[in-house]
C-alpha cells in the first residue's frame, strides 16, 4: 500500500462514428498497403493527414498522391504512462517523421530497440491493420 495521497480518475470513452466520406481514399489506401497525402491542385501544398479542403487558400480541389515511404525520424518519445485507450499496450515510441515530400508524420515506431532510436534515423512508413481490423499506419525499418 503506498504512503503517498492518491485519488481516483474518472473512467473516460469515447466511441463515434466519423464521417470519412471526403477521405476514403486514405482509408481505402491503408487497406491496401498504401499512405496517401492531399494535394492541393491551386497552392499545390501537400497535407498530411490528408485535408479535404485546403488550409492555406481554402480551395476544395484536392488531389491525392501516394507518399513515398523513406523518412527520417525529427523527433521521438518513448510513453509509458498510456492514455486511458491505450492501457492494455505495452510502453511504446511514437515519432515524428519527415518524409521526402516534406511532409511530417506522427506514428508509432516499430521493430527498434529504444537505444537504437535517435534523431536522423532512416525509416519506411508502412500501412498496417491491426488485429482488431483497425487501420494504421508505423514507422518501421527499411
Amino acid at each position: 500500500m503506498s504512503s503517498m495521497p492518491t485519488i481516483r480518475s474518472r473512467k473516460i470513452a469515447v466511441v463515434q462514428d466519423i464521417p470519412i466520406g471526403r477521405t476514403l481514399k486514405f482509408w481505402e489506401g491503408l487497406k491496401e498497403g498504401k499512405v496517401y497525402a492531399t494535394k492541393c491542385k491551386r497552392c499545390e501544398r501537400i497535407y498530411f493527414p490528408p485535408a479535404a479542403d485546403c488550409p492555406e487558400c481554402l480551395a476544395s480541389d484536392m488531389d491525392w498522391v501516394p507518399l513515398n515511404d523513406e523518412a527520417e525520424i525529427e523527433a521521438f518519445t518513448y510513453v509509458v504512462i498510456r492514455p486511458t485507450s491505450f492501457q492494455q499496450c505495452k510502453p511504446y515510441t511514437v515519432a515524428i517523421g519527415r518524409l521526402k515530400e516534406g511532409v511530417r508524420v506522427l506514428a508509432w515506431l516499430t521493430g527498434f530497440k529504444l537505444s537504437e532510436v535517435k534523431v536522423g534515423l532512416k525509416v519506411k512508413l508502412a500501412a498496417k491493420t491491426l488485429e482488431d481490423g483497425q487501420l494504421t499506419y508505423e514507422f518501421i525499418r527499411p
